[in-house]
């Protein structure tokens, strides 16, 4: 089965990764994993890091002539930053004369980070539990996702709100990704085209204002987005054991994003006010006897199992904790009532963090592939697919 664990701090020197259970024979590059690394970065409200790091991976291991081995792959992607953190960041030097940090930021790992592992340093917290990590979680979730494209797979995302701003419509460009899985392509060009990846342009317009006065005011914005895979087999995951239950291993592994408060399955919460002859989704007969669904309520999920119609996941970000402003906090120091203190940080990285949606549901899918149709080598695991289909 697929798994993969990252290595690294924030202003240190690199972000590494170690992806393992990926089959053999996929072909795999750089710049296709760069591809996705570059859609990480976009979106307005973006803070200064971003011009800074390039964000390109090096293969290191476990891929060969541009295909992979079926071994563990290891990869790393260098921190342009690091030159200007070389001494705060040292791995051997002692450490004296770097001051340290004693004051949480509310909203933080800090406070809860520093008591449970005993750091008197804040600084130790703030460079794991910062949301760079995310970028090495990308390339990784990339190559799986090419092995999930592979088997037809596709997966978009879009931004829903920002803020009070909401997209008011269900975009066509939406419609048509429900109804045809090779939408969803277009769909997801249709939301990178957006400085907030939002399909609804007056929504737009609002977010991007609000973010502006947000950033005037030293504050900060959050908001949900869509992610939505098609393409899925009926029958992945499983409703006789919980904890292989597909809906609720999609929904962890977008709350183990940076900042992610709360994910659902459709519109779970609003569909949780209506009567069930409102929500459930009817299965008819169209004229060819094909059984089909004029709803997709469920989000494609019935019983913790794909049931055939697009998976959609909604996931809402939390505004960033670290304010141009700060809150008030306490020195754990001296242990008196203090103002926090500010790192550089982004405004609104909700357009970002869609994107890393994208990424963290691809392992999960890919490993519910892996467990119903088995397979070594991508042509095995094809073959099987191939087989149930028919």
């Amino acid at each position: 089965m697929i798994r993969y664990t990252t290595a690294g701090e924030s202003h240190g020197q690199m972000l590494v990764g170690i992806l393992e259970g990926v089959p053999a024979g996929l072909d795999i590059s750089a710049s296709y994993i760069n591809n996705q690394l570059r859609r990480r970065k976009l979106g307005y409200g973006r803070g200064g890091r971003m011009k800074i790091e390039t964000d390109e991976v090096t293969l290191v291991s476990g891929v060969r002539f541009g295909r992979t081995l079926g071994s563990p792959i290891a990869l790393m992607i260098q921190n342009n930053d690091w030159k200007n953190w070389t001494e705060v960041m040292s791995v051997e030097s002692s450490g004296i004369g770097i001051p340290k940090i004693t004051l949480p930021r509310p909203g933080h790992a800090d406070y809860a980070g520093s008591l449970k592992y005993g750091f008197d340093d804040i600084r130790n917290v703030i460079d794991r539990a910062s949301a760079r990590e995310t970028a090495m979680r990308v390339a990784c979730c990339t190559i799986v996702r090419k092995v999930l494209e592979e088997c037809g797979v596709l997966i978009a995302s879009h931004v829903l709100s920002i803020g009070r701003a909401e997209c008011k419509i269900r975009n066509e460009a939406v419609l048509r990704a429900l109804r045809s899985p090779e939408s969803l392509s277009a769909l997801s060009a249709r939301a990178d085209s957006s400085e907030v990846r939002m399909l609804d342009p007056i929504a737009e317009k609002k977010a991007i204002g609000l973010i502006k006065a947000a950033k005037k005011q030293g504050d900060t914005l959050g908001g949900v987005f869509e992610v939505i895979a098609s393409g899925l087999p009926i029958g992945l995951g499983s409703y006789v054991h919980f904890d292989r239950r597909l809906d609720a291993q999609l929904v962890q592994a977008l709350v183990s994003i940076q900042a992610v408060k709360g994910a659902e399955v459709g519109a779970a919460f609003e569909l949780a006010k209506l009567p069930g002859s409102q929500v459930h989704d009817e299965l008819l007969l169209d004229r060819k006897g094909n059984i089909v669904r004029p709803t997709n309520h469920a989000g494609g999920l019935e019983g913790g199992v794909t049931n055939g119609q697009p998976i959609i996941l909604h996931a809402a970000m939390k505004p960033i904790s670290t304010l141009a402003h700060p809150l008030r906090s306490v020195d754990l120091k001296n242990r008196t009532n203090v103002r926090s203190r500010y790192e550089r940080s982004d405004v609104c990285a909700l357009p970002a963090c869609a994107v890393i949606g994208e990424a963290v549901i691809a392992p999960v899918l890919a490993n519910a592939f892996l467990e119903k149709f088995g397979g070594d080598s991508m042509k095995e695991l094809q073959k099987s697919l191939k087989k149930w289909a028919h």
